[in-house]
């Protein structure tokens, strides 16, 4: 008997720090079955916030498209796209709002001039203060200074 009044108390300790929970997320604006967003709040959702290149040849550029998608209420506006170096060139539409329920695309280009694993950052400013970032990583290989020896062998099959 002992043993199932400890449960019962613990169960209801569980569910009023659930109900706690839930009520400050609904403050905020957030709903745990679908994700409602305040009147004058944005909802940038990007697809996939990591795109691993691999292993890539030394001075072969490389690019990825990153979708997004504006899951809110109203227009999203990219004010700016910066890459956190030289290397890596981010290419948007700087003209046009993405619609509410729209998708976009940035482009991010990388010049794997340098060897060895990289990790770059890349910050979409929107709606004039508001942030989400993506990244690029991958590893570039050195390519061979000359190109291959000869091979005598191939000129006596032609024979």
């Amino acid at each position: 008997m002992k043993k199932i009044l400890q449960l019962a108390f613990f169960s209801c300790c569980l569910v009023g720090a659930f109900a706690q929970k839930s009520a400050i997320l609904k403050e905020k604006g957030v709903f745990l079955k679908d994700i409602e967003v305040k009147k004058n709040d944005s909802l940038l959702i990007i697809e996939e916030a990591i795109f691993d290149f691999g292993k890539i040849p030394q001075g072969k550029p490389v690019q990825h498209d990153f979708e997004i998608i504006n899951a809110g209420k109203n227009p999203i506006k990219l004010i700016n796209v910066q890459a956190s170096c030289g290397c890596t060139t981010p290419e948007w539409d700087k003209d046009n709002a993405i619609a509410a329920g729209g998708k976009s695309k940035i482009k991010i280009g990388y010049n794997a001039a340098s060897e060895g694993l990289f990790n770059k950052l890349i910050t979409i400013t929107y709606n004039e203060n508001q942030t989400k970032q993506i990244t690029i990583k991958g590893e570039v290989w050195k390519t061979p200074a000359a190109s291959a020896p000869a091979n005598t062998v191939t000129n006596e099959l032609k024979e």
